[in-house]
């Protein structure tokens, strides 16, 4: 004996989409795309005083509960899944100027969430100026000959949000030397040495280092970095940026 289905969930109204062509009771129009079922007999929307009613399919929660809250009849929409064996919601029947008011209010909100994600973005937009602002000056106090246009775009693209450069790492955000440090020397390491063109030619990363270190030393040097103004006795540009040991003065 094949198992029964599962019976539709019980809210004050149901309205059901019939798998079958089914005709109203009442008046006989059909195929009916949607029907009540009153005493165990089909139903058409206008015989069971729901014609008025306006369907909004499922897929926006807030939009589906505020319709509701807005209408003063509402009935839920089901239809019977012979693969699960069960009824699922399809969407709802509200009063349509009951769905014209809930819209009016998904909209306010969306237009009060674009307002603040707008305020959001110039906040953070002001917090990563600053934070660049910082991290350029702590470029120039450490190399300070290096131009004041490279310093800023070494710091711009060292500390972009969401990069996972060394600028946005603890370290980074921060100020901590070693991750100043590192920015430059990966910015040197890649505009001022035959670096990635060596890569582009097929040579392996930790050979293309060795052979770029006396270039990218020199121009860290002409930087301030190790010299009479400078902090320390250089770089060795073969190391990894995160690993790169921090000169002591």
């Amino acid at each position: 004996m094949p198992a029964l289905p599962t019976p539709p969930p019980r809210p004050k109204l149901l309205v059901v989409q019939p798998r079958r062509r089914r005709h109203c009771a009442g008046c006989r129009r059909g195929p009916l795309p949607m029907l009540v079922l009153e005493d165990g007999a089909p139903r058409c929307l206008g015989c069971a005083d729901l014609g008025h009613l306006v369907f909004l399919p499922r897929g926006d929660t807030a939009l589906t509960r505020r319709s509701r809250e807005e209408s003063t009849l509402s009935a839920v929409v089901v239809r019977f899944n012979r693969r699960q064996g069960r009824y699922e919601r399809q969407g709802v029947l509200v009063e349509e100027a009951g769905l014209v008011r809930a819209e009016a209010r998904c909209l306010a909100d969306a237009e009060a969430r674009r307002r603040r994600r707008a305020r959001d973005a110039r906040r953070r937009a002001a917090q990563d100026a600053r934070f660049a602002d910082a991290f350029a000056a702590e470029i120039r106090r450490l190399f300070p000959g290096c131009p004041a246009d490279r310093a800023e775009a070494i710091a711009a693209h060292a500390s972009v949000r969401g990069s996972g450069r060394v600028g946005r790492s603890a370290a980074g955000r921060a100020l901590s030397e070693g991750a100043v440090v590192s920015a430059v020397v990966a910015s040197v390491r890649h505009l001022d040495t035959p670096y990635d063109r060596l890569l582009m030619s097929g040579v392996a990363r930790r050979e293309a280092r060795l052979r770029i270190t006396a270039e990218g030393e020199a121009v860290l040097r002409g930087w301030g970095w190790g010299g009479e103004g400078g902090r320390g006795r250089g770089v060795p540009l073969p190391e990894r940026e995160a690993q790169i040991p921090v000169p002591q003065p």
